[in-house]
């Protein structure tokens, strides 16, 4: 029989506690609850529940990743915007300083100690410093400033598309002023953003009828058309970069729980959030690890739900049975 050290070069460890990085196939023995463990890769993604929002609200935004994430403004009734801004640690949310303006369909840029709120349906930006909010300079558009979408940092961002009327406008941030710079080649709203303002990704998205699948990429000076996600669908959630990425939820006409992940060069679908909704927000640095939260079903909820990709690492108990 071929053992342990034979496959692995080592024998298996006896530790206290769990390492805090371990690789696929490395297995462990946790004396302190003396059990036997080791390190998987997941087969397939999933989304599992996570601590409610405190606020229910949709046509939300939100900034930064899965264990470290600010959400912020929305339509919480018919009419009735609010400010409310949440800041998630990994486990709950906790309620902390409200924007200035209370607003719905804005764009989130940025992480949850620095980020952006952006549009929605004013042209006002403010600043996230971790503590508090700040107004700084407008958007230079005149109009369609929600239902946009967004990408990069609070120092160098990017905003795309919008509503009132459809555009297919785009601005860039550079920490001071935003300056507009070429279109989107597809007029939409509704739309996903994912990346920085050098590298970006658009997708998704609505004109006044059609839903639209096509996803567009930014190099920092154009946009250009790649391939198309296999569902077209509005108020999408949406997180990563432009080589990995997700979409997730949005209307298809009806409420979609459907999840899709982007590895540079196509969309596959995987696994379905488990409460379908739309105008929800996302967090995520790829397409393994992202946090999904608000949105309408309707009613709006305060759901969340964490996302563990394909390949993403996974701590297991081994037991007798």
């Amino acid at each position: 029989m071929t053992t342990y050290k034979e496959i692995r070069g080592s024998q298996i460890e006896v530790v206290a506690t769990d390492p805090s990085n371990p690789v696929e196939g490395q297995v462990w023995y946790n004396t302190t609850s003396n059990v036997l463990k080791g390190q998987a890769a997941t087969a397939a993604g999933a989304w599992s529940s996570a601590n409610s929002l405190n606020t229910a609200r949709h046509y939300i935004a939100g900034a930064g990743i899965k264990t470290a994430a600010l959400a912020f403004g929305g339509l919480i009734a018919p009419g009735a915007t609010t400010a409310v801004t949440e800041s998630w640690g990994g486990s709950s949310w906790t309620e902390v300083n409200d924007l200035n303006t209370a607003r719905e369909a804005a764009v989130g840029i940025g992480t949850y100690t620095a980020a952006l709120c952006v549009g929605g349906p004013s042209a006002v930006n403010e600043l996230w410093n971790g503590t508090n909010w700040t107004e700084v300079n407008d958007l230079s558009r005149p109009a369609s400033q929600k239902y946009a979408a967004g990408a990069g940092i609070s120092t160098a961002g990017l905003f795309f598309g919008g509503y009132s009327p459809t555009t297919a406008l785009c601005e860039t941030w550079n920490g001071t002023n935003w300056t507009e710079v070429n279109d989107l080649n597809q007029l939409r709203y509704g739309l996903g953003g994912a990346g920085t303002n050098t590298a970006a990704l658009a997708f998704a998205g609505n004109n006044l009828g059609p839903l639209f699948a096509q996803t567009e990429s930014w190099n920092g000076t154009n946009w250009t058309e790649l391939n198309d996600l296999n569902t077209a669908r509005d108020f999408i959630g949406s997180n990563g970069t432009q080589t990995s990425a997700l979409a997730y939820g949005g209307r298809e006409p009806s409420v979609s729980g459907k999840t899709e992940s982007w590895d540079g060069s196509s969309w596959t679908e995987t696994t379905d959030l488990a409460t379908a909704r739309s105008g929800l927000a996302g967090a995520g640095a790829d397409n393994i690890s992202a946090l999904a939260f608000g949105g309408t079903a309707p009613p709006a909820t305060t759901a969340t739900e964490s996302w563990t990709g394909a390949g993403a690492g996974l701590t297991r108990t081994f037991t007798d049975s």
